[in-house]
C-alpha cells in the first residue's frame, strides 16, 4: 500500500516532445497538476444556475498556455500571454493542442457527462473538457 510520502514523491506529470517544423524545432508538452486543471476547466465553463456556457475564445492557447514546459519543468507562458500564443499559426497550434489533449485525458465524454449533471440538478458535479467538441459547437 503507497504511504503519503510515496504519492507526494511520485513523479507522475508525463510529458512528450512535439517537433514544429515551422517554429524550427521542437516543444515539451505535459500533463497539468490538478490545480491547473481546475484553473483551465474554471476558464472555459461560464456558469450561470444550472447552465454552462462554453468560452471558446482561445481555447487551443489556453491550453497551451498550462502545458507547455522547458527543460526544467517550468511553464513557458503565463495565463497573461495566453493572447500571444493564440496568435501563431492555427497547424502548429493542433499539432501541441492534440498531444496537450491525449497527455491530460480531456475526453468529449467527460464534457458531455458534465453539461448532463449540471442540468439535472446534480450537486456531485465536476467539470472536465473536450477540446474537439468545443471547438465543433
Amino acid at each position: 500500500m503507497l504511504t503519503k510520502e510515496d504519492i507526494l514523491k511520485a513523479e507522475d506529470l508525463d510529458f512528450e516532445d512535439v517537433e514544429i517544423k515551422e517554429w524550427g524545432g521542437s516543444v515539451r508538452v505535459r500533463c497539468m497538476t490538478g490545480t491547473e486543471r481546475d484553473a483551465f476547466e474554471a476558464s472555459i465553463y461560464e456558469i450561470k444556475g444550472n447552465k454552462a456556457n462554453i468560452i471558446r475564445e482561445n481555447f487551443r492557447a489556453k491550453l497551451i498556455a498550462r502545458t507547455l514546459i522547458d527543460e526544467k519543468g517550468e511553464r513557458l507562458f503565463s495565463d497573461k500571454e495566453i493572447n500571444l500564443i493564440g496568435k501563431k499559426a492555427a497547424k502548429s497550434l493542433e499539432k501541441i493542442f492534440t498531444v496537450a489533449q491525449k497527455l491530460n485525458g480531456l475526453s468529449q465524454t467527460d464534457e458531455d457527462e458534465f453539461v448532463k449533471n449540471l442540468e439535472s440538478g446534480e450537486e456531485n458535479t465536476s467539470i472536465s473538457t473536450s477540446p474537439n467538441s468545443l471547438e465543433e459547437q
